[in-house]
C-alpha cells in the first residue's frame, strides 16, 4: 500500500489525543479574523473529527466541513456532525486532497498533520489560495520530525526488507518554515511561519511505539498485515531500538516532537 494511503485505526490514534491536539490549538491561535459571517471553513484531513470540533469553539456560527479519505476516520468523525451550540454546523465528507476543490469560496482552509502524506503538496497551494475569499486564510501544521530517532530507526529497519520498499516517507515529506513562507508569499499572501518542538511526557510501557502505531508506523503495519511473523519480528526489533533511543524517566518517557506551522492570509 502506498505511504499516502495507510489504513487508519481511530481508537489507536486517539490514545494520544491530548498531545496531538495541542499543535492544532496553537495553530488556530495565530489565525486572524475571518471575513465571512458566518464563516465557511474546510478542515483537510480531519481524521476522527475531535480537533475539527474545536473550530466550532473558535467560530461558533461557522459552517465547517471536514474532509478525509479514510472511511474508518470518517465513521468516527461523524459522531461530531450536526448543528453546533453557536448556531453553526459540522459536516464530514470523503475527499482526496490532491483533487479536492470547494464548491464556493471559503474563509478558512485548515490542515493539521495531514500534508506529510501528500507528495508535492506545495503544488496544491495556488488552487487553495484561489479558493479563499478575499481576506481568507490557509493554516497548516505538519510534523517536522522525520530525522528524529522514531522515524530514522523505522526507516533503518525497513531498509532492504522486500515488503517495505517505498512504503515509508522520508525527510522531504515536508518543507521547512522558510520554504512554506516563500511558497505562500509568492502567491501574494501575508505569511506567518514557525516551528515548535514539543516535549511530550508519555506514560506507560513502550509509549513511543504506542504513539507511532497510530501514525507513522501505519504503512509498515499495512505492508506486513498478511505476514504475521515478519510483522512480529519488525515490532520486536523496533521496540528494542525505541527503548534505547527514548529511555523512561522518573515521571514518564520524554518524547521531543518538532512541528512546522504556516498561516497565510490572502489579500483582502
Amino acid at each position: 500500500m502506498p505511504a499516502t494511503a495507510p489504513t487508519w485505526d481511530p481508537a489507536q490514534y486517539l490514545r494520544h489525543a491530548g498531545p496531538r491536539a495541542r499543535p492544532f490549538a496553537d495553530l488556530l491561535a495565530r489565525v486572524p479574523a475571518l471575513p465571512g459571517d458566518p464563516p465557511r471553513i474546510a478542515d483537510l484531513g480531519c481524521g476522527p473529527g475531535n480537533v475539527t470540533a474545536l473550530l466550532a469553539d473558535r467560530w461558533p456560527t461557522a459552517r465547517i466541513t471536514g474532509y478525509d479519505t479514510s472511511p474508518e476516520m470518517l465513521d468516527r468523525a461523524r459522531a461530531h456532525a450536526g448543528p453546533t451550540p453557536g448556531g453553526g454546523r459540522l459536516d464530514f465528507l470523503r475527499a482526496d486532497l490532491r483533487t479536492w476543490t470547494p464548491d464556493a469560496p471559503l474563509d478558512l482552509i485548515v490542515s493539521n498533520a495531514t500534508l506529510q502524506w501528500v507528495p508535492g503538496h506545495t503544488g496544491l497551494f495556488p488552487a487553495w489560495i484561489d479558493a479563499l475569499a478575499p481576506g481568507g486564510t490557509l493554516a497548516l501544521q505538519v510534523p517536522g520530525n522525520f530525522d528524529a530517532p522514531s522515524h530514522r530507526l523505522m526507516r533503518d529497519l525497513a531498509s532492504g526488507h522486500p515488503r517495505l520498499d517505498g512504503v515509508l516517507r522520508h525527510e522531504d515529506a515536508v518543507r521547512t518554515p522558510e520554504e512554506y513562507l516563500t511558497a505562500l508569499t509568492d502567491l501574494g499572501c501575508e505569511v506567518d511561519a514557525w516551528e515548535t518542538t514539543y516535549v511530550h511526557l508519555l506514560p506507560g510501557e513502550d509509549p513511543v511505539l504506542d504513539w507511532v502505531r497510530g501514525t507513522g508506523l501505519r504503512p509498515v503495519l499495512d505492508a506486513l498485515a498478511d505476514a504475521p511473523e515478519d510483522r512480529a519480528a519488525f515490532l520486536t526489533a523496533y521496540r528494542a531500538a525505541l527503548r534505547t533511543a527514548y529511555p523512561p524517566g522518573p515521571h514518564g518517557t520524554p518524547f521531543p516532537f518538532r512541528r512546522v506551522f504556516a498561516v497565510a492570509r490572502k489579500a483582502g
